[in-house]
């Protein structure tokens, strides 16, 4: 990876920018470059941004550019594409975002980038797919925020639930960034104790894990029904997995990454427990799934797969 700590923003929408402002709060960068179709938008944000920079905690170089900026990024982040409207699936934007993220991938290969892509474009886990196969890149070096912000409301809902700190939350939400998500709960620990244990113990019912998980599922759509869209809590989710990157942390994030049999799955990448490191995606956690939750597993992955092979694969 480049030593300077570049990061280079493709699409300076709600999404792209609200991970941008997180990073002007949180420092810990060198360089932010923000590329748009709409140049002009891309250079206001950037005005915007550099005229907060007195009261941030870190400096850093803000500005506006074009893909010739990717040459020695560490890390590229794509979040243009379509947007999700009220009443649309994220599987629905499939076929207009594949045709984006192959074009915006292309020049992105042209500036002779060689770090890591970051997707965060819905449909996340197809789009992931589609950068990885255009640019060439080792598969451990394309990853998709797949269910990253899932797993951060899973967590929020279940502090609230439990009233214990988020940090001792130790539960993941797998799968597509979609609605075959799933929560492996025999897989879900408050600290070092098994959950399921815990409510046993308070004798709280198991319905109301159901209807935890149906709040996460739906918490995307909630969202844009009320406003339109949802960017805060990605852009956030972004930031997190940006420095997880720069900062070598080998930390475990639920990110859209390649399959190689870890979980019985080969040839798409789908939001599992990763190890997360200066290199990219260096390790899948191997959770021991019961029938259950490997069934809801397989099936979140053949929904994907029927995409890629009958949609996005003729488009690539």
């Amino acid at each position: 990876m480049n030593a300077r700590r570049k990061v280079v923003l493709i699409g300076t929408g709600f999404v792209g920018m609200s991970m941008a402002y997180s990073l002007l709060n949180s420092g810990g960068i060198d360089e932010l470059i923000l590329i748009d179709v709409n140049e002009e938008k891309a250079i206001g944000e950037a005005m915007d941004l550099q005229h907060g920079l007195p009261y941030a905690k870190h400096n850093m170089i803000i500005r506006a550019g074009g893909y010739e900026e990717c040459r020695d990024a560490s890390i590229v982040v794509v979040t243009a594409g379509a947007t999700q409207k009220p009443g649309e699936t994220r599987l629905d934007l499939t076929v207009t975002d594949t045709k984006i993220i192959k074009s915006v991938t292309e020049s992105i290969m042209k500036s002779g980038f060689d770090g890591i892509m970051v997707i965060a474009s819905n449909p996340v886990d197809l789009m992931t797919y589609v950068a990885q196969k255009v640019s060439g890149l080792p598969k451990h070096r394309v990853i998709g925020s797949g269910t990253i912000l899932d797993t951060a409301r899973l967590r929020y809902l279940m502090s609230e639930y439990l009233h214990i700190s988020t940090s001792n939350i130790h539960a993941y939400i797998l799968g597509e960034h979609g609605d075959s998500s799933f929560v492996p709960w025999t897989n879900a620990y408050i600290g070092c104790k098994s959950l399921l244990e815990m409510l046993d113990e308070k004798g709280k019912p198991l319905t109301d894990l159901h209807d935890i998980y149906y709040q996460v599922q739906q918490a995307g759509y909630e969202i844009v029904n009320r406003k339109k869209s949802t960017y805060y809590g990605i852009g956030l989710s972004l930031n997190r997995l940006v420095h997880a990157i720069l900062d070598d942390e080998n930390v475990i994030l639920t990110v859209s990454t390649y399959q190689n049999n870890e979980y019985g799955q080969v040839g798409l990448y789908i939001g599992v427990p990763t190890i997360i490191n200066r290199n990219g995606a260096m390790e899948i956690v191997k959770l021991d799934l019961n029938e259950v939750d490997q069934a809801k597993f397989d099936h979140s992955c053949e929904t994907l797969k029927e995409i890629i092979e009958h949609t996005i694969d003729p488009l690539l």
